[in-house]
């Protein structure tokens, strides 16, 4: 058995299967837009359905929300998006290729990693320095590099009729910020109680500087976050907590523990709001040393709440200079762990504070990415290669495939009525096109776990054949007990 580690490999399958096409191909594509296809489609629905059961329908402590793609200007501005979410950028004289200044590499180094995220542009504008060892990565020439400049990362958009009453707006470049500025929303209509967390899964949007490796990184992506809140010295236990429950999702969904490990960010690359982060990397068939970020988990402290809780403030102030009532009655910045709208008061306690938050950060087409890379292979059977994805059964886009043997005798007939059954509990699929081995080729291909023949046998009493993806192995069961039976082996 032979895996191959090419990312041509997994592009190449998932348009040839459905699973991912370019984004308006018929009109020579979009550049790092992507559209996912039928059984695109599937996988990326079932990754979520699977984050979705871990951190919120299993837990007693975590309720979901699913905000605004288009928020408030002031939440941006007050979270230091709207100002400093930049990267620091030089154009290659020679090809004309952009890089980020903290991805060039002197001529003698490796070439840069994808570990850094973005931070904010006085950081970034920190790390300029002398270009003229740096390295293009693109046409490989040194030193000829453009005067590092700024390189805002929100796409802006007009909210409004008209030019006259048309308002700037941002796409959020994160989810996180939504659920922050609805804490109090969350707090005032459930019975949740301090450790709890707000989790949603919902698209954001960067104007990236490069995009690499097909949907690894993308202008428009799909981010799973949850926001954990939790008193104030009790931050390190959750943020241990939230390490190991990520870490241990990939692993029971399948991803293997050798394509898996942790990596801390070291002090001079923690956000400036981090107490701690450490990032979930899998080892991608791309990049320099291959392994690459899937999930972060970070210890946000407190202050994004504090930030919003600043410009609500702000905002009421600019309400009452113009003889406006605010909507909330806010203490001064000394009394904001008092009176704050974003505090939190522990009744058994009889204290109040501003939690902590531990954020786990997932991106859903990252995740999607790394389960068709690690369930991607390939095998020798009697002589031909046989192509599969080994994908778990949770995640796998079809369950079930139902073959009639051949178009008669009454074989079509009975199919469809066990694919009618099954289809009302799980996602199958009918096909009778084809040598019944090429129908398996095919499921393989696509992540089946099993396919259903119904043959001549099967007139005779009422049994089929079930065939095993991983194992090729094929047993008789009845029909009359195949739900139950296909029940329990996909744990649905």
């Amino acid at each position: 058995m032979a895996k191959l580690t090419k990312l041509e490999d997994i592009v190449s399958l998932c348009k040839r299967r459905g699973f991912i096409f370019q984004s308006s191909e018929i009109y020579g594509g979009l550049a790092s837009c992507y559209d996912y296809g039928p059984l695109g489609v599937e996988l990326k629905n079932n990754v979520k359905k699977a984050w979705w059961k871990s951190v919120v329908q299993m837990r007693d402590d975590v309720v979901g929300l699913d905000c605004s793609i288009l928020m408030h200007p002031m939440v941006w501005k007050s979270s230091g998006h709207a100002d400093k979410f930049a990267d620091l950028i030089a154009e290659c004289k020679k090809c004309n290729t952009r890089t980020r200044v903290d991805h060039l590499k002197e001529e003698a180094a490796e070439q840069a990693d994808e570990h850094t995220e973005h931070v904010d542009i006085d950081t970034v504008a920190a790390q300029a320095q002398d270009l003229s060892k740096k390295l293009c990565p693109n046409c490989g020439v040194v030193g000829q590099f453009t005067e590092p400049m700024p390189f805002k990362l929100m796409f802006e958009t007009q909210m409004g009729a008209n030019v006259d009453d048309s308002m700037t707006m941002h796409l959020r470049p994160e989810t996180a910020q939504g659920i922050f500025a609805n804490f109090r929303n969350v707090l005032d209509t459930t019975r949740v109680r301090i450790p709890f967390g707000i989790a949603q899964i919902g698209k954001s949007f960067r104007n990236e500087v490069t995009t690499k490796a097909f949907i690894f990184r993308t202008r428009e992506f799909e981010q799973a976050e949850l926001e954990f809140f939790c008193e104030p010295g009790t931050d390190e236990h959750w943020f241990e907590h939230w390490k190991e429950a990520r870490f241990n999702w990939y692993l029971d969904l399948g991803l293997k523990k050798e394509n898996l490990h942790f990596r801390e960010h070291d002090s001079d690359e923690l956000a400036h709001y981090a107490k701690g982060c450490v990032d979930v990397e899998y080892r991608f068939p791309f990049g320099s040393g291959d392994w690459q970020e899937l999930e972060g988990i970070a210890n946000r402290t407190d202050f994004d709440l504090r930030q919003h809780q600043r410009g609500i403030r702000t905002l009421n102030k600019w309400y009452e200079s113009k003889g406006y009532i605010t909507r909330i009655e806010l203490a001064d910045e000394a009394a904001e762990y008092l009176k704050g709208p974003l505090s939190y008061f522990d009744d058994q306690k009889k204290q109040r504070y501003i939690p902590y938050v531990i954020e786990p950060s997932a991106g859903i087409d990252r995740s999607a990415l790394a389960f068709l890379v690690d369930a991607y292979d390939e095998e020798q059977v009697r002589g031909e290669t046989r192509n599969l994805l080994r994908f778990h059964h949770a995640l796998a886009p079809v369950k079930a495939a139902i073959f009639p043997l051949v178009k008669k005798d009454g074989m079509p007939e009975i199919a469809t009525n066990i694919y009618n059954d099954l289809k009302k509990y799980f996602n199958c699929f009918y096909d009778q096109k084809g040598a019944v081995g090429r129908r398996y080729r095919r499921q393989d291909e696509a992540g089946t776990p099993f396919c259903i023949t119904v043959d001549g046998q099967s007139l005779e009493d009422n049994t089929v054949t079930l065939r095993e993806r991983d194992s090729m192995e094929q047993t008789r069961v009845s029909t009359g007990q195949l739900l139950s039976h296909l029940r329990e082996k996909l744990d649905i």
